[in-house]
């Protein structure tokens, strides 16, 4: 940190003293370009670091403290980063598209034409620097306190001796949505929903803060809509958007048989809630379970089917301990990969406790730092590719190891137990994420007349997941607001919809590789390295001949998954008579 505060300093003089319209030459541009990678590297491994310590043991007393120095080092970089900006637009057209006759800038243009046009949204280098300031008590900071606030909480769970145990917020998640006992799964889920619902009013200010903020923001930069900015980030087009939501919204009904089937073999008029991701065995199959280092050798084995180069990393990282597994108290909940780009590589964080839902999130993340380890040459601007497609190259890496196991299932019960586990995936995908977009769609219309209250919040998310689930389940998840992280991280909103682009993306590239297995490997890294320096649209159909704003596409994807829908009914009821 002691180092990048020097280095901000050198980049904050690079920019002052640039006299951009008067000096649009490439050397001092590429100088200041240089010292901003720099600086976004040390800021990412500090940052990093920090993060995953506080993520590790959340009752670290002074991670907090090390994050909101690392915050205040962004702002700094933000403040320069605008008066940069700034300075891109007032470089006369014909002098811009000179800059690109130097070689290194040309590689980059895609990203520097991004950023100029950003800058026509700012408003003054003041004013700028104003908002920078307030969004480290403001946006990042009501971020933050949700964190802080799901750390100290716990849910209890009594055993069948009696015996009340205290689960962190991660390790109640695991059991209650993987547990094969549906009693075990019905007591966490009404003792979670109680943790989340005496907590409500808390992440109900959060909420609404958090998002009332961003939505000034937006009014402020001159968007027209909630939506404008997340597509812009994900660089796609609402066209493409709405053909992708029209496809699921139309193909749905397999994924929904497959819940009331699931119903039907555990004996229930309707699934509840919690028991969408419960567990299937029949006749002789037994729900896997799997040690962490039979995991590790199961998704490498796996991923060899598709490429080695993809084998040979996931065996590298997991080798080097790239990964935090261990199923503790005080982990924070959920999973991901995070990057070091100052080393060439990655970090994951999850919590193992021996699911097949474990093994495909390791198998996720590790898609991740694969999307991450192919594009490591390149420079920097064009390693920024969007969260569409960073949950291409995880999803991907899902559908492989679930397909090569379904396919060599031993029995009709262990091809049954795989099928679900995949399906798991497909309904979160074309249900569960649907009902967020519904619920952040609403939430966001209503926001921007006013505060909406917890009671209506909770109105909302029922609502939404009603109509994203065909009114298929028993009971639903009204504070599912509170417990998805996703609503409440500071970044960008619509957090989700990135993750059913990324799937539905990734199954049409699996697709191909059906089709044509020899040498894709290097065909996939080929489309993996452009997606930092193209839109979605341009990407597909360079690498793929589609077009993205027709339902076609989509609807490919979303049949070749429900395929495996067909076939858990038929096996399951070749079983079960």
């Amino acid at each position: 940190m002691k180092k990048i505060k020097k280095e901000i300093a050198e980049y904050d003089t690079l920019v002052t003293e640039w006299n951009a319209p008067e000096n649009p030459a490439a050397e001092p541009l590429k100088a200041i370009l240089k010292k901003a990678e720099a600086i976004d590297m040390g800021l990412e491994m500090a940052g990093t670091f920090v993060q995953m310590c506080h993520d590790a043991f959340m009752n670290d007393p002074y991670a907090n403290v090390v994050k909101g120095q690392v915050m205040d080092l962004w702002s700094e970089v933000e403040k320069i980063v605008t008066v940069f900006t700034k300075k891109l637009n007032t470089i006369p057209d014909g002098a811009w598209e000179k800059l690109f006759e130097d070689e290194s800038l040309r590689e980059v243009s895609f990203a520097l034409n991004e950023i100029r046009l950003k800058g026509k949204r700012l408003l003054s280098e003041e004013e700028e620097r104003i908002i920078t300031e307030l969004n480290k008590d403001g946006l990042a900071a009501w971020s933050r306190i949700y964190d802080t606030v799901v750390s100290i909480m716990s849910i209890p769970f009594t055993d069948r001796e009696g015996n009340t145990i205290q689960y962190s917020v991660g390790q109640a998640m695991n059991r209650m949505y993987s547990d094969p006992d549906p009693a075990v799964r019905k007591q966490l889920f009404e003792n979670w929903e109680a943790a989340w619902e005496k907590n409500a009013p808390i992440f109900a200010d959060i909420l609404n803060h958090l998002d009332g903020y961003r939505i000034t923001l937006q009014r402020l930069h001159h968007r027209k809509d909630y939506l404008e900015e997340p597509l812009e980030h994900n660089r796609m087009s609402k066209e493409t958007l709405d053909a992708m939501w029209k496809a699921v919204e139309k193909n749905k009904q397999p994924f929904i048989d497959f819940l009331n089937q699931k119903a039907k073999i555990f004996g229930m008029e309707k699934l509840g809630w919690q028991d969408v991701d419960a567990p299937v065995a029949l006749g002789d199959a037994e729900s896997p379970r799997f040690s962490y280092d039979e995991a590790c050798d199961f998704i490498i084995e796996n991923f060899a089917t598709f490429g080695p180069k993809l084998a040979a990393f996931a065996k590298h990282a997991l080798e080097n301990r790239w990964v935090e597994a261990e199923d503790r108290p005080n982990k924070r909940p959920g999973g991901y990969c995070t990057d070091l780009s100052e080393i060439g590589e990655t970090r994951i964080f999850t919590t193992f406790t021996g699911s097949t839902s474990d093994v495909n999130t390791i198998a996720h993340e590790l898609g991740h730092a694969f999307h991450s380890y192919v594009m490591k040459d390149l420079p920097l601007l064009n390693r920024n590719y969007a969260m569409n497609v960073a949950e291409t190259a995880s999803t991907f890496a899902e559908t492989i190891i679930s397909s090569a196991t379904v396919a060599n299932a031993k029995s009709k019960s262990e091809k049954i137990t795989l099928l679900n586990a995949k399906l798991e995936n497909a309904t979160a995908m074309f249900l569960n994420i649907h009902a967020r977009y519904l619920f952040e769609k609403s939430f966001y219309e209503e926001r921007s007349k006013g505060i909406v209250s917890r009671e209506r919040l909770n109105e909302l998310m029922v609502e939404a997941q009603k109509q994203a689930y065909g009114d298929c389940l028993g009971s639903y998840h009204p504070h599912f607001w509170c417990s998805k992280l996703h609503f409440f991280i500071d970044d960008l909103p619509f957090y989700n919809f990135p993750y059913t682009f990324g799937f539905l993306f990734s199954l049409g590239i699996y697709a191909e590789f059906l089709k044509q297995r020899d040498n894709f490997e290097d065909k996939y890294i080929a489309l993996l390295r452009d997606t930092g320096s193209m839109n979605v649209e341009a990407l597909a159909l360079k690498h793929l001949g589609v077009d993205l704003t027709k339902p076609d596409f989509w609807e490919a994807g979303i049949q070749l998954i429900a395929k495996d829908a067909g076939e858990f009914i038929r096996l399951t009821n070749e079983i079960t008579g």
